[in-house]
């Protein structure tokens, strides 16, 4: 059974640097907690159009393949092959497993401008849909363990987020 997990997250930050932020690979293992030693061990980037107006960016077309930790302390990698499947500037993108230990996964980003409280800012929406392998047992395990670690790993990230985008040279 498919799964959705969405969250929001408002920053201080005009949309172009959060965007550009978020569609440059090498920002994806800075928002993983770091237990998960997350690494971007191969990439094919596809420049995104406009060509030239992000240096670095992933536009749709562009494949990761990522290694990580998925319980801490034990020394065993996931490899994660993502694909990016929608681009469109200053306003989301999605990337999709195409090989992995998810049955499922599909993760889009969807950044808008907001203001708040006379603030120019961004709104940063995350919206996964997931299956887990082995049907009804991870279902189980979705409900007794996944979602709340997606719950903390998506905690996390919204924290380091504001961190990252809040220092100089990001």
């Amino acid at each position: 059974m498919r799964h959705t997990y969405e969250t929001s997250q408002w920053v201080p930050f005009p949309i172009e640097r959060v965007f550009a932020f978020f569609c440059d690979p090498a920002n994806l293992p800075r928002l993983m907690p770091d237990w998960q030693r997350a690494r971007i061990d191969q990439s094919q980037i596809v420049s995104p159009v406009p060509p030239g107006s992000n240096p670095g960016a992933a536009g749709k077309g562009s494949r990761l393949t990522i290694t990580f930790r998925a319980v801490p302390f034990l020394p065993v990698r996931l490899t994660w092959l993502a694909s990016i499947s929608e681009f469109a500037w200053n306003d989301h993108f999605c990337d999709e497993q195409t090989h992995g230990p998810l049955a499922y996964w599909k993760h889009c980003h969807h950044i808008s401008p907001e203001t708040r409280d006379s603030t120019a800012g961004s709104l940063v929406t995350d919206r996964v849909t997931y299956a887990l392998p082995f049907g009804p047992l991870g279902d189980l395990a979705n409900a007794a363990a996944i979602r709340f670690q997606m719950k903390a790993t998506f905690a996390f990230r919204q924290r380091r987020l504001l961190q990252l985008l809040s220092s100089a040279g990001n």
